[in-house]
């Protein structure tokens, strides 16, 4: 897809689906005198392969940019507009500025600059795809320091998705600060000990 401006950023976001830890967004513009090889959607590579491409992305782009919204934030404002938040910040935060979004998925976030949703975008345009791998890998390492200051949940393997191992943790030890209350298993547990 080709764009008349040349400040075009990509904006991607990780993490609306686990149960504990934030919410990450990237935003990035590539530059098209030093393309990138071996973009594609986050999900679909490795955990080397994305940690070379962010080492790339971060050396060769125009501008990168790395935001999040706290677990106190997505339980105020629930998930999906604390991804939206995320997103904002992301964009807001680029320097050079972008000058229009292409956002993956199906709804923008309230920018000052046009922006255009495409789903699964992070398949087809390479921008999008470089903020996954910014935010995936970025979130990642989050989760991986949240493993340190909470080792009973085993966070740097499953980075809070809700693996049977991470449900069990969760069944086992209780809620920590860092999970996400309002989300359905985490609830659960809670409501368990109140019942006990």
């Amino acid at each position: 897809m080709q764009f008349e401006t040349r400040f075009v950023c990509g904006v991607d976001e990780a993490g609306r689906g686990p149960l504990a830890g934030p919410v990450y967004a990237a935003a990035v513009i590539l530059d098209p005198a030093h393309p990138i090889d071996g973009l594609k959607d986050s999900k679909k590579l490795t955990a080397r392969s994305r940690l070379r491409l962010a080492g790339e992305i971060r050396l060769h782009a125009l501008a990168w940019s790395v935001a999040y919204a706290t677990v106190e934030e997505i339980e105020q404002l629930n998930i999906l507009h604390a991804s939206m938040l995320a997103m904002q910040r992301a964009v807001l935060g680029l320097n050079p500025a972008a000058e229009f979004a292409l956002i993956d998925g199906n709804r923008c976030p309230q920018l000052p600059i046009p922006a255009r949703a495409i789903v699964k975008g992070d398949a087809s345009e390479a921008c999008i795809s470089a903020a996954s791998i910014l935010a995936k890998t970025e979130r990642d390492q989050e989760m991986c320091r949240l493993a340190d200051t909470y080792p009973l949940y085993g966070f740097e393997q499953h980075a809070g998705y809700p693996t049977a191992a991470h449900l069990a943790a969760l069944a086992a030890h209780g809620v920590s600060p860092v999970h996400r209350r309002s989300f359905g298993p985490v609830r659960k547990v809670l409501q368990n000990a109140i019942t006990r």
